[in-house]
């Protein structure tokens, strides 16, 4: 069974990683999307919200696409969570060269670990490479419209969280 793990803080999910998740779930038998608690990033939603959020839409994905698709917390090290999954892959979305010399470190430091676990990198959609979840919650704390980047229920969750 090919098992792959997805990780990030999803803070909030966007339609950039749900193309994402969409994209790698056929790829594999299992997904497994690691909802990182970092503290160093200060989340808006804490770690039950962002799984909240996230479920709706795996579970539309996993219909979709007929792939076993689950949300894992973690809080230790990205190479330890995926032996904890049981993942020989782990997958990272790329928007744009920036994002690629973080990940590149990543990718070799997580190789040193362990070089078992290979990290394979899918490029945004051309019509999702402008989203990220900081811009996304900048634009929502600003009372800006944010329904075309997330789905509706992370939508109010966000007009709800700026505005209450």
């Amino acid at each position: 069974m090919r098992v792959a793990l997805y990780p990030g803080t999803f803070d909030p999910i966007t339609f950039g990683h749900t193309d994402i998740i969409r994209r790698a779930s056929v790829l594999v038998d299992k997904l497994v999307i690691g909802v990182a608690i970092n503290r160093d990033k200060k989340p808006l939603f804490s770690l039950e919200e962002r799984v909240a959020m996230i479920k709706p839409e795996i579970d539309a994905l996993s219909k979709e696409t007929g792939t076993q698709i689950i949300a894992h917390p973690f809080e230790n090290l990205l190479i330890d969570c995926a032996h904890d999954v049981g993942a020989q892959i782990i997958v990272r979305g790329l928007r744009a060269v920036a994002d690629f010399e973080y990940e590149f470190q990543m990718v070799g430091m997580n190789r040193t670990l362990d070089a078992s676990v290979e990290t394979v990198f899918l490029m945004a959609d051309a019509k999702r490479q402008a989203i990220a979840s900081k811009l996304v919650k900048e634009i929502a704390r600003l009372d800006g419209d944010v329904s075309k980047f997330v789905p509706p229920h992370v939508n109010t969750a966000l007009i709800e969280r700026f505005q209450g």
